[in-house]
């Protein structure tokens, strides 16, 4: 370093002290830049570790972003395998339970089928008045000393419905040994004359049975029903349903005013001329149709107390709304 002030100062002698200063210029510039330099570098060594660790910390949160991800699989994985195993273990248990309640059950059906405290002790029969108990038993097949369970309620039904004075019916099992019918009839109300023989028939128009009496029930006259058709559990044809609808307003519009014992028999063949017949009173009554009954039924009572001792016609088949009489026809 002393060599070169000396050639320095050797060469500033020689030059003047101008070319002197303009060296040191130089030398100030050079340095100057040297210094910059070294800043600039530092600067980029700077930036350049401040990048690394930039990178570092993404590359750490990326690896710890990464653990927390498995972390979390592995825990849902456990979590479905946990849920997997409590799964198969309730499905174990129902199966079991099942198991054991069909196990249960079946002990119990065995023991009610076979056990003795379960066979027909009593036979019971409610409501019935036109077929008699013994009838019912009979038709339901039903016996004593049967298992109370070894029998179907429908089969039993069916069975006992056969009969066609038998409505509808109800089986119970009275556990343990008991077993009640209950049942509901059909009401003979009509008689309708048949070839020399009377089908008894309720308001529904079922025949109930084939009768060499009318069982004191009034007589229906000129049925249309043809012969085939008339047997027990069988009802009349459609013309004669309509016409017994008829019957039954005739009927109730007579017992309001006292009448319905009366009648004997009611004449049907013409729906537009119905005509009864009082036994006791010896007359006939011609009603026409069903129109205005009320009425009717009131004149009919009227002619009746005027003419008591007579034999004849009462005629209220007219309209009583246009100016018509009623009026007796006594007979010769």
């Amino acid at each position: 370093m002393k060599s070169k002030e000396s050639d320095m100062n050797l060469y500033y002698m020689k030059n003047g002290q101008a070319q002197k200063e303009n060296i040191e210029d130089l030398v100030k510039k050079k340095k100057q830049k040297e210094r910059e330099k070294r800043i600039k570098q530092n600067k980029m060594q700077r930036e350049q570790n401040n990048d690394f660790d930039f990178e570092t910390e993404e590359v750490i949160k990326m690896t710890n972003k990464n653990k927390l991800k498995k972390e979390e699989e592995r825990r849902k994985q456990l979590s479905k395998q946990e849920r997997k195993r409590k799964k198969r273990n309730r499905r174990i248990k129902l199966v079991l339970k099942i198991v054991l309640l069909i196990g249960v059950i079946a002990g119990g059906i065995t023991f009610a089928l076979t056990s003795p405290i379960f066979n027909i002790k009593d036979i019971q029969v409610l409501n019935n008045n036109q077929v008699s108990s013994d009838t019912i038993v009979s038709l339901s097949e039903l016996r004593t000393d049967q298992n109370i369970f070894k029998f179907s309620s429908n089969n039993v039904i069916q069975k006992i419905k056969e009969n066609p004075y038998v409505e509808s019916v109800e089986v119970h099992r009275k556990i343990p040994s008991t077993v009640q019918i209950e049942i509901e009839e059909r009401i003979p109300t009509y008689s309708v004359d048949y070839m020399g023989k009377y089908a008894i028939i309720n308001n529904q128009g079922y025949i109930l049975e084939i009768s060499e009496d009318n069982k004191g029930l009034p007589i229906i006259l000129n049925s249309t029903t043809a012969e085939q058709e008339v047997s027990p559990n069988q009802r009349l044809n459609d013309e004669d349903l309509e016409k017994l609808e008829d019957v039954l307003r005739i009927m109730s519009s007579a017992k309001e005013n006292n009448l319905d014992t009366e009648v004997t028999n009611i004449d049907i063949s013409n729906k537009n001329e119905y005509i009864i017949y009082l036994e006791q009173e010896n007359k006939y009554v011609h009603l026409g149709d069903t129109s205005n009954l009320s009425n009717k039924m009131l004149y009919v009572v009227a002619i009746l107390e005027q003419e008591k001792e007579n034999a004849g016609d009462i005629f209220v088949n007219g309209d009583l709304n246009n100016k018509f009489q009623p009026y007796f026809r006594q007979k010769v």
